[in-house]
């Protein structure tokens, strides 16, 4: 979070890592190489640019309405400011790599195929293994670190409150599951029939199209859940918690400020 951390090496070197991430999905050669490098540095420098102003901004905006307590319209605020972000994010992503990946050959997509299938099977270990018990106990252990990483510890009837949560929310892994198969199919035709350039950013950008009916109503159910969680807890916030998150949101917004200028 400091201006020479380890999180400003890894961010002036986000093209290494995106690179070798572009190579475990598809294994690029030759010449492909030289043209994703070309794409990274395009999307890496829209990025810096367009990007991270906007989060500096959004960090800053957020911690003034963290400090002056947080109300269902500041959730829907911020829920709605990083949907935004996601899909100008995406649609960026996706304009720079349609090209390359419309040349990709049969070997390689069934590669990409590989690799999904393997994401799968974490995923299915991670969410969906277990007794119900078990789930609800990593849903539980899952929602108050993260809540803490933002506000400090939780005092008992802040992590009881966490744990109805963790009740009353639907379990909708295998739903979630299904959602994911359905979305990578759909990347993998796509890409066989060589229509990246033409779909790829509106099918990135728009993840909620065609989503079945009970998996999209269990993330609607999920969302109004966990807005309830937070209001209530907003409304049992010590100073120290308040200014807990509030601090750590300026310093995210002071970080993306300095990425924004590079040296």
């Amino acid at each position: 979070m400091q201006g020479c951390s380890p999180t400003r090496i890894a961010y002036n070197n986000a093209d290494v890592f995106l690179r070798w991430q572009a190579n475990h999905y598809f294994d690029f050669q030759g010449e492909q190489t030289e043209e994703l490098d070309r794409s990274l540095a395009a999307f890496v420098a829209w990025h810096r640019a367009k990007a991270l102003p906007q989060y500096a901004r959004l960090g800053d905006e957020a911690a003034a309405r963290m400090l002056r307590g947080v109300g269902r319209e500041d959730l829907d605020w911020s829920y709605d400011a990083l949907r935004a972000q996601v899909r100008e994010a995406l649609g960026a992503a996706a304009g720079e790599a349609a090209g390359l990946l419309d040349r990709l050959s049969a070997g390689q997509i069934s590669h990409l195929e590989q690799r999904l299938a393997d994401e799968n099977r974490k995923f299915a270990k991670e969410w969906i293994q277990g007794t119900m018990e078990e789930r609800y106990k990593r849903r539980v252990t899952r929602n108050l670190e993260r809540l803490e990483e933002w506000f400090g510890p939780l005092n008992e009837a802040q992590a009881e409150r966490v744990r109805r949560y963790s009740t009353r929310a639907p379990f909708s892994a295998e739903l979630r599951d299904r959602e994911r198969k359905r979305r990578q199919a759909e990347l993998v035709a796509m890409l066989r029939a060589r229509q990246a350039a033409r779909r790829l950013a509106r099918w990135a950008e728009d993840w909620e199209a065609g989503r079945e009916p009970a998996y999209a109503e269990a993330a609607r159910a999920t969302h109004a859940e966990y807005v309830e969680l937070l209001l209530d807890l907003d409304r049992t916030l010590s100073t120290e918690q308040r200014e807990h998150a509030a601090t750590r949101l300026k310093r995210y917004a002071t970080l993306f400020d300095s990425l924004a200028r590079p040296e």
